[in-house]
């Protein structure tokens, strides 16, 4: 009887010394969380309208109506080029065109008259058709001098660059006085009331903004400066390009922001914010996490303190936290840290923390 006493003193002391060396760890309980999932990705802005303003004659530069970073309207002189040679070739094309109408009349008038000593028979009708032939080449001829005035007219024109719409003007590179070639560039209009905002997204955040709600992808987008502040506008994704790139395995965004400050230029750059509604998600820590040979796992706490190991099916990784799509259940208890210390079916003193997500 005291042998008995004795052996079962022996057994609670062990189980006393056996739980001091179990390792204590932090645990958290898997809970449910209504999550907006954000995205930020590198902008190019653009303005919707920025179009480069060229010669269309060769000549020399003789005006320059206004100055680079100037607001104009549609319509507003912006360079005048030399004209007065095309003045001259315009004065000379409309001499050859009162030539040209001078000698169809004089073809008419010789028509006519074959014409009437034909109906005398004092004259062939091989007289006759040699006259229309002379008439239809005077008449050719006064088409191919009117075509040649509205060319010339139209030399004339380009010599006057008007801004083609309400814009602000960019770099003027040339001066007055400047010889310039057909196809000089002489400066970039931008109309930048409203902006593009170009970025890419990887397939996988690609199918899940789809998943989302119409109202969720329209709405949910924010633009960040290259100073890291936030921009006072929300914006509006516009369209998606058809086709992944296939050296990135991304696609490309377009989306549009106001810019009644004009404070967004063209070629600006940024990060756009795009906002998700996942709903209720269940939400764990990547440190909770580690993966063999290509799968995610974790340590589930059972009732009896002993941990096992759980194949889980990351959806998104959000800041140091993942949304788990299989594999864990609302009110599992899974190790924190320390994973590195334990193996399946190992006992531990779990110690619950309560951690912000």
């Amino acid at each position: 009887m005291v042998a008995g006493i004795f052996m079962a003193g022996c057994s609670v002391k062990g189980n006393v010394q056996d739980n001091k060396d179990l390792p204590q760890l932090p645990v958290v309980e898997v809970s449910l969380k209504d999550t907006s999932l954000h995205h930020d990705y590198v902008t190019s802005i653009e303005a919707v309208k920025n179009v480069e303003i060229r010669t269309r004659v060769q000549g020399f530069l003789n005006k320059i109506f206004v100055d680079e970073g100037q607001v104009v309207k549609k319509g507003q002189p912006l360079f005048q080029l030399d004209d007065k040679e095309f003045i001259i070739a315009l004065s000379r094309v409309k001499a050859n065109v009162n030539n040209a109408v001078a000698e169809a009349k004089t073809a008419e008038v010789e028509l006519m008259r074959v014409k009437g000593l034909l109906a005398k028979e004092i004259v062939s009708p091989t007289e006759k058709d040699m006259a229309e032939a002379k008439y239809k080449a005077a008449q050719a001829k006064v088409e191919e001098a009117l075509a040649a005035q509205k060319k010339a007219e139209t030399s004339l024109s380009y010599t006057f660059i008007r801004s083609p719409f309400d814009g602000i003007i960019n770099r003027i590179p040339f001066k007055a006085g400047s010889v310039l070639d057909a196809g000089a560039l002489l400066t970039t209009i931008s109309d930048n009331h409203e902006v593009y905002a170009y970025f890419n997204v990887s397939e996988n955040e690609y199918l899940n903004y789809r998943k989302t709600t119409t109202e969720n992808r329209n709405n949910n987008i924010n633009l960040l400066l290259a100073d890291g502040t936030a921009y006072p506008y929300a914006g509006k994704i516009e369209t998606v390009e058809g086709e992944f790139d296939e050296s990135t395995g991304s696609i490309a965004f377009r989306a549009r922001f106001p810019n009644p400050s004009r404070l967004l230029k063209h070629g600006a750059s940024g990060k756009v914010r795009l906002t998700i509604n996942a709903g209720d998600a269940l939400i764990i820590p990547q440190k909770a996490v580690f993966e063999i040979q290509d799968k995610n796992y974790v340590f589930v706490v059972n009732s009896d303190n002993t941990v096992k190991m759980t194949t889980v099916v990351p959806q998104t990784r959000i800041a140091q936290s993942y949304i788990i799509k299989e594999g864990l259940n609302k009110g599992d208890k899974i190790v924190y840290e320390g994973v590195q210390q334990i193996r399946e079916g190992a006992r531990i003193q779990p110690i619950l923390i309560h951690r912000q997500l």
